[in-house]
């Protein structure tokens, strides 16, 4: 089974300003590498080679940077956005590039050390559950103590006011779950995601790994911290 991987790497990172007044946010690096490299560098290790990478800000610092990406083991195709689409408007322009089959998705902005092995697994259980999507969930960090959605028998769900999780930016899609999204709106990711929710088409999984969302300079020098700290 051959499996795509899309990088996400499209938003603006305002929250990350100053830095990414003149850097996009996946070239701001961690232990001398950059945050999108540490992703490039997991997909070869678990044989995806085919990668998609949609940008808007700053985008063309991200094609000189990666360039191929043979540099990684990767074979890198570019989704150019004149303007973000937000999530699911940009992944649905790049669906072309990404091919019939089930894909996993990345936000570019995130570290982790959860194995894109799995994906293979994901991309499984939507066939076995004539399921859309396949989303990895995580333990509600601090800055979102709420969390994202509630999870139940396999199922991602509502949010409910008991337990929640957030969504780790991580998950497998099959093209169908986008039918309804258009390429030329800017569309988050939620809204198509709520429609498959009450259809009970998205199943999802917990990763209790190592996984911090960069949303701030603050969680940028966290993530140094912590790998300096194992090195």
């Amino acid at each position: 089974m051959t499996l795509r991987a899309m990088l996400l790497a499209a938003g603006r990172g305002a929250r990350m300003r100053p830095l990414t007044d003149t850097t996009p946010k996946p070239l701001l690096t961690v232990q001398g590498k950059a945050l999108i490299e540490w992703h490039l560098e997991r997909l070869a290790a678990a044989n995806i080679h085919e990668v998609v990478i949609n940008h808007a800000w700053l985008g063309e610092q991200i094609e000189a940077y990666l360039g191929d990406g043979a540099r990684w083991g990767v074979n890198i195709q570019y989704s150019a956005e004149h303007s973000a689409l937000e999530t699911a408007a940009g992944i649905k322009k790049a669906l072309p590039l990404l091919g019939p089959a089930p894909f996993l998705v990345i936000s570019a902005d995130i570290w982790t050390d959860w194995n894109p092995q799995m994906a293979y697994y994901l991309a499984q259980s939507l066939k076995s559950a004539a399921a859309t999507a396949h989303l990895v969930l995580v333990p509600n960090p601090e800055h979102n103590p709420q969390g994202d959605f509630a999870f139940a028998e396999g199922y991602v769900q509502a949010k409910s006011t008991h337990l929640n999780y957030t969504y780790s930016g991580l998950g497998v899609f099959d093209p169908a779950f986008f039918d309804q999204v258009s390429a030329q709106t800017p569309t988050p990711l939620r809204e198509p995601l709520q429609q498959a929710m009450a259809q009970k088409q998205v199943l999802g999984s917990i990763y209790q790994g190592n996984w911090m969302d960069i949303g701030t300079p603050e969680r940028l020098k966290q993530i140094e911290q912590n790998l300096a700290s194992k090195a």
